[in-house]
């Protein structure tokens, strides 16, 4: 399935290469910025019954672009950047349906799980998505944190997502190495977390086409979903078109729903 987003940087709707990202801002590499604000997209979204989606806020400067995409879709798209459980709630009660938690709940390139279970006692299992974004590095899935430069102690596995699901109710898992860059999707990850995990995942990087799509559906085994960025057309790209992954969505749906009555 498709599941759409939002990424905001400096307070507008853009699609960036997501490894260029870093504090000082040097060596960005931007792909897009839009013209309309990020409550169009969530209007779009609404209107097209698309659910599951996130809103990212890449540094600071986006809250009050948040909020107002959060106002446009209420209970319609998760939040993610920055969260921690100062802010957690208040993004909840400004409309989203979940919160994305990322580098917070590591310290020093450590997960804590203290911190990890403070946060989910706080909001709710049910209502945090953990982001395990991830670099290959031999044949491993290294988890990244602090806007993807640091790597993590934290190597996928089936035991791993197992352990980290009883705190949430999804996992966000960006391949950080293909995010941006449109190259095609990483088959042997999502293949891996279709095995390994026993809650929803939403995978995003590299994706170029509409039959990637139809291949995460296929390889995920209607646990994995897709998140297409910039090679979408509302987006600037030229690759996919938003209104072939609605589309989609709609005939899986119904597929879904068909296979479940028979």
């Amino acid at each position: 399935m498709f599941r759409p987003c939002i990424d905001l940087h400096e307070g507008k709707v853009k699609q960036i290469v997501g490894a260029t990202l870093t504090d000082n801002g040097s060596g960005l590499r931007t792909h897009f910025v839009s013209d309309r604000p990020a409550a169009w997209y969530a209007e779009l979204f609404k209107r097209d019954g698309l659910t599951g989606g996130h809103v990212i806020m890449l540094g600071p400067g986006n809250e009050a672009e948040a909020r107002r995409a959060l106002g446009a879709y209420p209970g319609g798209l998760q939040i993610g950047g920055g969260i921690t459980p100062e802010n957690a709630c208040a993004w909840l009660d400004a409309g989203a349906s979940h919160v994305i938690v990322t580098s917070w709940v590591f310290s020093e390139g450590k997960l804590d799980r203290g911190r990890l279970s403070a946060i989910s006692r706080l909001v709710g299992r049910e209502r945090l998505v953990l982001d395990l974004s991830c670099r290959k590095v031999g044949g491993d899935y290294r988890v990244v944190a602090k806007k993807w430069q640091q790597l993590t102690d934290l190597i996928l596995s089936g035991p791993v997502l197992a352990e980290l699901a009883e705190y949430c109710t999804e996992f966000l898992v960006h391949a950080v190495d293909r995010e941006g860059l449109r190259a095609g999707i990483d088959r042997e990850l999502v293949s891996k977390l279709a095995e390994w995990s026993p809650v929803p995942v939403t995978y995003a990087g590299g994706a170029n086409s509409i039959d990637d799509l139809e291949e995460v559906t296929r390889l995920g085994q209607g646990k994995v979903d897709l998140t297409i960025g910039s090679a979408l057309d509302i987006f600037g790209g030229t690759q996919v078109r938003y209104a072939d992954c609605v589309e989609f969505n709609r005939r899986e749906l119904a597929r879904r729903s068909s296979a479940a009555a028979g």
